[in-house]
This record gives C-alpha cells, sequence and structure tokens, in this order.
C-alpha cells in the first residue's frame, strides 16, 4: 500500500520533536520565534502556528503569552 503525504506542519512537528528527543532541544528550552522558524524551516508562518499546536497536543511545548515556547516533554518511543 501506498503511503499517503504528509502535511507540511506535520513534518515539522516531527522534525522539532526529533530535536527534543535527540537532547539538542532539551527540557526547558525556548523554541525559536515563529519568525525565526519560518527561515531556519522554510516554511510559512501558519506551518509554523500550526507545528507547534501539534507539538502542545503532543505534550512536547507549552506556550505562554507574550514569553514564547517552551520544551516541557519527550517523545515517547516509537515501536514500529
Amino acid at each position: 500500500m501506498t503511503e499517503l503525504p504528509r502535511y507540511e506542519y506535520v513534518k515539522l512537528a516531527d522534525a522539532i520533536a526529533a530535536e527534543i528527543a535527540s537532547g539538542k532541544l532539551p527540557q526547558g528550552a525556548a523554541l525559536p520565534g515563529e519568525r525565526a522558524m519560518t527561515e531556519l524551516y522554510s516554511v510559512s508562518i501558519g506551518t509554523v502556528r500550526r507545528a507547534v499546536v501539534e507539538l502542545r497536543k503532543r505534550g512536547l511545548v507549552a506556550t505562554l503569552p507574550a514569553k514564547g515556547t517552551y520544551v516541557i516533554g519527550t517523545p515517547e518511543p516509537t515501536t514500529d
């Protein structure tokens, strides 16, 4: 069966989750700002915002108004 293409925001969320899992973004670390992430990952601001929402749903980050988005958890290991 052919694998369905993933949405761009899911790819970005997965990339950031991998950085969290590897320790590149440790617990308590701040994610770059939205505009910085648009340039860093070459995506639109809408993609960045949806990716952050996805990471919040996964329990990996928390956003504090006027403060930024911070790593609060680590991804569960996958059992593929």
